[in-house]
């Protein structure tokens, strides 16, 4: 057999080697297209699926129309210095609340209004740097409801509900759920809090949010008009406050 010439070798060489190189070509070419794409950003509309029912719908009312969750809400009016302030509190004990530490700032006179129309004269308020949260003492009994406090805060997915006196005006009562932990939006030294769906407004601030058993799983401070998001102090902040009396100091009036 006639070997092939040398420019023959030379042409059957230069084939092999366009043929490798296609060949690794594909193979790169392969290679890029298995990689992902980045991920797309989270939705900000999502809302997870609620884990139970709104706790109004379950929790009976009492002959005189009002639950035990709205009974022990009560309407905190601070007359401060050159202006009136309207929050919402709710009852610990019969001469306790807790409400927000914003709703009682340069107070002159706090004033409690009960579910049933009493007024009732604050003693005393102390508040603290670590969350949005102040407690009020008074001399006459707020009643006989009072809030019993979760262990435990609420997870994402879970339904609340909102016990309050939004713009001042009459007790209402809204449900939402938890969105999850986030950074706390107003810099309230508290590291996380919890956004919610309830819708809120100027007023609910220190309302109770109640899980489906009407146990207290936070209190609400402030909220995104925006997105209507609510965002609340969780119950494991308030035990804490609770538990270490020295967290919290006496509310002075200064009017300078």
């Amino acid at each position: 057999m006639t070997p092939p010439a040398p420019s023959a070798r030379r042409s059957f060489a230069a084939a092999r080697r366009g043929l490798a190189l296609a060949a690794a070509s594909a193979l790169a070419l392969t290679g890029c297209a298995v990689v992902p794409h980045p991920p797309a950003p989270m939705p900000s509309d999502w809302v997870p699926s609620p884990s139970a029912t709104p706790m109004a719908s379950t929790v009976g009312l009492s002959p005189d129309g009002f639950s035990a969750a709205q009974r022990m809400t009560v309407r905190v009016r601070n007359i401060g210095c050159g202006f009136v302030n309207t929050g919402t509190g709710f009852a610990l004990d019969a001469f306790t609340l807790v409400t927000n530490r914003h709703v009682i700032d340069d107070s002159q006179t706090i004033e409690v209004s009960t579910h049933d129309g009493r007024i009732i004269d604050a003693t005393a308020a102390s508040s603290t740097t670590v969350a949005d949260i102040a407690i009020i003492t008074t001399t006459e009994s707020l009643g006989g409801a009072f809030a019993a406090r979760a262990e435990e805060d609420p997870e994402e997915g879970d339904v609340i509900t909102v016990v309050g006196y939004p713009n001042g005006g009459k007790l209402t009562t809204v449900s939402g759920v938890v969105l999850g932990s986030v950074q706390d939006p107003l810099g309230s030294a508290v590291d996380t809090v919890l956004a919610t769906t309830a819708v809120v407004q100027p007023g609910s601030s220190g309302s109770p949010v109640l899980n489906d058993d009407g146990d207290v799983v936070g209190v609400v401070y402030a909220k995104n008009p925006d997105s209507n998001q609510s965002f609340i102090v969780p119950v494991s902040v308030l035990n804490t406050l609770l538990a270490q009396p020295a967290l919290l100091v006496p509310e002075r009036v200064d009017c300078s």
